[in-house]
């Protein structure tokens, strides 16, 4: 299974504006179509900035140079910027520096699936995390710097594993997952539901009572719902084979289409 992105974009800060101009005794236009703040002699603004106010702009011979990065940067900036093999080489090397380093901490990569793109994050115990593209791939990674570690990174490598099962249980030719798991995002009773939604063999389904009843609490149904829903690896544990007692869907993480079509898949419906 392929990986279909690239690394996660950092927000720079929001972008400035130039400051509306003012009028003087001959103002002329800003290139945008503001107003060139102008004084006795005032001169064009270019795109929204503005010239300074009541004097003509006279070179001043006392200003220091405007400040450049080291000219060894700029060839090297402007390939990255127009060679996506270089961005790629350059990727590779921060990914091996990082694990070097340890400082790899969640490793994620995103993958394409009959149910849309599936972000897979995992520490060095194992698989953490599975996203649907519907919960928000950046609110999930986001959530995973905070909970576990912000030393996160888009690092395939570490995932091909889990790529590749996925891969072959999409394919129909993998009705089990040998991958370790790492259940540190859930606690407690969530965790014990979680623990058992393996034991829902491939192709068949169970009711949030019946799970009750296997994981020892018959009454705690409502609290089986919950553990289903906030299950943080969605498909590699089968949480969609948990369905209402009347047989009908329930909810699901990756919405009603997607448990439908793994549930296909098995044909457990």
């Amino acid at each position: 299974m392929k990986d279909s992105t690239g690394s996660r974009g950092t927000t720079g800060a929001g972008g400035t504006t130039g400051a509306s101009g003012t009028t003087g005794t001959s103002g002329t236009t800003g290139a945008t179509g503001t107003t060139g703040v102008t004084g006795t002699s005032g001169t064009t603004g270019a795109t929204g900035t503005s010239g300074a106010t009541g004097t003509s702009h006279a070179p001043d011979a006392t200003r220091a140079p405007d400040l450049a990065p080291p000219t060894p940067l700029l060839p090297l900036l402007d390939r990255a910027a127009a060679d996506p093999r270089t961005l790629a080489r350059l990727h590779t090397r921060l990914e091996d520096a990082a694990r070097r380093d340890g400082l790899l901490d969640v490793a994620y990569t995103v993958v394409d699936s009959p149910v849309g793109r599936l972000l897979l994050a995992a520490t060095e115990r194992g698989l953490v995390r599975v996203a649907f593209s519907g919960q928000d791939h950046d609110k999930v990674l986001d959530g995973l710097a905070t909970a576990l570690s912000p030393r996160v990174l888009r690092a395939p490598g570490r995932l091909d594993d889990a790529a590749r099962e996925l891969d072959q249980y999409f394919s129909g030719t993998r009705r089990t997952f040998g991958l370790p798991l790492d259940l540190s995002l859930s606690h407690g009773f969530r965790q014990l539901v979680q623990r058992h939604l393996p034991d829902i063999a491939y192709g068949r389904t169970r009711s949030y009572g019946e799970v009750a009843r296997l994981v020892g609490n018959p009454k705690a149904v409502r609290a089986v719902g919950t553990a289903c829903a906030t299950n943080p690896l969605p498909v590699v544990v089968p949480c969609h084979r948990v369905l209402r007692s009347d047989g009908t869907l329930g909810g699901y993480a990756g919405g009603a289409a997607a448990k439908s079509v793994l549930l296909d898949l098995e044909s457990a419906v």
